[in-house]
C-alpha cells in the first residue's frame, strides 16, 4: 500500500463527525478492531436503563495509544475536548488540549505513521479510506 496521504484519511476520518455519540461510537469500533490490542480504550457512561437492557451506554471516552502519541477524547453532553500527549514508557513529555479539528488532524498523522510500519495500522487506515 502507498503512503496514505493524510489529508485524505483526515477528511475521512472527519466525515461522521457531525453527530458527536454516532461519530464516537463508529470511530472506536473500527480502530478497537483494526489496530492491535491494547492500543483503544473505551470507556462508556451507563445509565440504569443501559445496564437493565444490556446496552454498553454512549462512548465517554477514547484513548488511543500510536507508538509514542497518546490521544484522547472526551464526550460530556454535547461537548468535547481533546488532548494529545508524547509519552515516552508511561512518562508524559508534553500535553496539549485541542479542539475537535486538531484532534483527528493528530490523529490522521499518528495513524498514516503507524501504517507505515504496522500491517493492523494499515488495515485501519484502508478501513476509514473505503
Amino acid at each position: 500500500m502507498p503512503e496514505p496521504d493524510v489529508n485524505l484519511l483526515a477528511a475521512a476520518l472527519r466525515r461522521d463527525s457531525a453527530d458527536l455519540n454516532l461519530y464516537a461510537e463508529v470511530l472506536s469500533a473500527g480502530l478497537a478492531d483494526s489496530l492491535p490490542a491494547g492500543a483503544v480504550s473505551v470507556k462508556r457512561r451507563r445509565t440504569v436503563a443501559d445496564r437493565l437492557a444490556g446496552r454498553g451506554g454512549p462512548v465517554a471516552e477514547l484513548d488511543i495509544v500510536l507508538g509514542e502519541q497518546r490521544l484522547s477524547l472526551r464526550m460530556d453532553g454535547g461537548r468535547v475536548a481533546g488532548e494529545v500527549r508524547h509519552e515516552v514508557r508511561g512518562i508524559v513529555l508534553s500535553r496539549r488540549p485541542v479542539g475537535l479539528d486538531e484532534w483527528i488532524d493528530a490523529l490522521a498523522r499518528a495513524l498514516a505513521d503507524a501504517a507505515a510500519s504496522n500491517a493492523r495500522a494499515r488495515e485501519a487506515v484502508q478501513r476509514f479510506l473505503a
